[in-house]
C-alpha cells in the first residue's frame, strides 16, 4: 500500500462520505472513488459498504482504519524527527520536552536546572499540553521526550525511567467540613454531595458521561473547586499550585502515581541521553 492510498482511505473512513472526504483532501471525488476501488482490489477485500444514501465500514475496513492511522502517524513522526535531526547536524540542536500543564512543575524546574549545568547541554523547549495529550505528541514526533504519569498515561512502546512515586489527595474547597480529617477513602470522595469529580477529555476530544464538570486543564479545575463546584483526586505534589481557597486531604486507597521520563526507543540523541541522566540523578 502507498501512503497516498492510506490517507485517501482514512479520510473516507472518518467522514463516511466521499464528497466530504474529497473536499478535505483537496481532490475531485471521481479519482478518490477510483483509488479506493483499486485499494480494495489489491487487498482482495471490501472495505466500505456503499449505498445511494450511506457509506459504512466493513470489519476489514475498521481494521485498516485503525492500522492506517497508526501507519500514517509513524510516517509523519519519521518526517518530523528526520527534519529535527538535520537541524541539529547543521548547528541548531535542541530538545522538545512535553508535559501536562500544571503537573510535576517542581520536578520539571529542577530537571531543567540540572540539565542546564551539564556539559554540552542544548536548549530545551517545553511544550505544555492538556490531559492525555503528551503521550500523543511524543508518539507523533512533535516532542523528543515527555514526562508521563502512570497509571493515567500509557508508556507502551517507549523507553522510560521512573522519577518519583507519590500518593494522592482529594482537593476540596477551603473550609469544607472534611478538610479537618486526617485522611479519607475513595468511597468518601465519590459520595461527596455537591462536589462531583471532574470529567477529563478523551484522546478524541469527547468527554465521558457523568455529573461532574467537563474540564480542560488544572487551572480551570482548581477554580471550580475553590468555587465549591467540584472536587478532584490529584497527586500529592499538587499542593505547589494551590491557593488559600483549596485544601487537600490524603486519600488512603487511591492508586499511587508514578512520574516517568519517556522517549522513543530508537532515539540516538546525545542531548536526550544527557537529559535522561540528569533526570535520574535528581
Amino acid at each position: 500500500m502507498e501512503t497516498r492510498e492510506l490517507r485517501y482511505f482514512v479520510a473516507v473512513a472518518e467522514e463516511l462520505h466521499f464528497g466530504r472526504a474529497a473536499q478535505r483532501l483537496g481532490i475531485a471525488q471521481p479519482p478518490l472513488s477510483r483509488a479506493i476501488r483499486q485499494l480494495e482490489r489489491r487487498l482482495g477485500v471490501t472495505l466500505l459498504e456503499r449505498t445511494s444514501r450511506s457509506v459504512t465500514l466493513t470489519e476489514a475496513g475498521s481494521v485498516l482504519l485503525r492500522e492506517g492511522r497508526a501507519a500514517l502517524d509513524a510516517v509523519d513522526a519519521a518526517d518530523r524527527r528526520t527534519r529535527r535531526a538535520a537541524l541539529a547536524a547543521t548547528g541548531h540542536p535542541g530538545l522538545v520536552l512535553v508535559t501536562k500543564a500544571g503537573a510535576s512543575s517542581e520536578l520539571l524546574s529542577k530537571l531543567l536546572d540540572a540539565y542546564a549545568a551539564e556539559p554540552g547541554a542544548v536548549a530545551v523547549d517545553v511544550l505544555l499540553c492538556g490531559p492525555a495529550e503528551q503521550e500523543r505528541l511524543l508518539r507523533d514526533g512533535r516532542a523528543d521526550v515527555a514526562l508521563l504519569h502512570r497509571p493515567f498515561d500509557s508508556t507502551v512502546g517507549f523507553d522510560t525511567e521512573e522519577l518519583r512515586t507519590e500518593g494522592q489527595v482529594v482537593a476540596l474547597p477551603a473550609g469544607h467540613p472534611l478538610t479537618g480529617r486526617a485522611h479519607l477513602r475513595m468511597a468518601d470522595v465519590t459520595a461527596l454531595p455537591g462536589l462531583p469529580l471532574p470529567r477529563w477529555p478523551r484522546p478524541d476530544g469527547t468527554y465521558p458521561d457523568g455529573p461532574g464538570p467537563a474540564v480542560r486543564d488544572h487551572v480551570q479545575l482548581l477554580q471550580l473547586i475553590a468555587l465549591g463546584r467540584a472536587s478532584a483526586v490529584l497527586p500529592e505534589s499538587v499542593w505547589a499550585h494551590l491557593g488559600r481557597d483549596v485544601a487537600t486531604v490524603p486519600v488512603l486507597d487511591a492508586p499511587t502515581v508514578t512520574t516517568v521520563i519517556a522517549w522513543p526507543p530508537h532515539s540516538r540523541s546525545r542531548a536526550l541521553a544527557g537529559l535522561v541522566r540528569a533526570a535520574t540523578r535528581l
